[in-house]
């Protein structure tokens, strides 16, 4: 079947199989190899975008499904001049990753929680980042990071 999905902007069409995962057109077709494949069961979050602004595990929906929707990775954050997103600022400068491996997702799941909640106190940041786990860290500068992109205070 033929999907097109616009993706950071940029429409791309594809004939894929009917069981293609949104994260294998991600990466296989459009290009994109932010998108983490960690798992393939929603448990690990490593493949978190945001379709049509929502935050979703792109492991757990089909190609198809996302037909005709807009898809945003981490690769659509960074503004055309190369400027970090906010998050994406945040979670360098609080040191919110260690492998890497997490942090697309991280980010993206960020994103969204922000924009349903644009001041989270701690404790809303880990149970709104509760589906994105890190085997890395403590979670301690994720956290950081997200209250740091809201504006809010850091407290070490």
């Amino acid at each position: 079947m033929k999907v097109t999905i616009e993706v950071n902007g940029r429409t791309v069409s594809e004939e894929v199989e009917d069981r293609t995962l949104l994260v294998h057109f991600l990466r296989e077709t459009a290009g994109l190899t932010a998108t983490n494949i960690g798992c393939d069961t929603t448990s690990c979050g490593a493949c978190t975008v945001l379709l049509d602004g929502e935050s979703v595990k792109s492991c757990t929906v089909l190609a198809a499904q996302a037909d005709g929707h807009q898809v945003t990775t981490l690769e659509g954050l960074t503004g055309e001049d190369g400027e970090l997103h906010p998050v994406q600022r945040a979670f360098r400068e609080q040191h919110g990753l260690q492998c890497g491996f997490c942090t697309p997702g991280m980010i993206m799941a960020s994103v969204s929680l922000l924009k349903h909640n644009p001041k989270p106190t701690r404790d809303e940041v880990r149970v709104g980042l509760e589906g994105n786990l890190c085997r890395c860290t403590g979670y301690h500068n994720i956290v950081s990071a997200v209250i740091d992109a809201s504006g809010q205070e850091v407290d070490r």
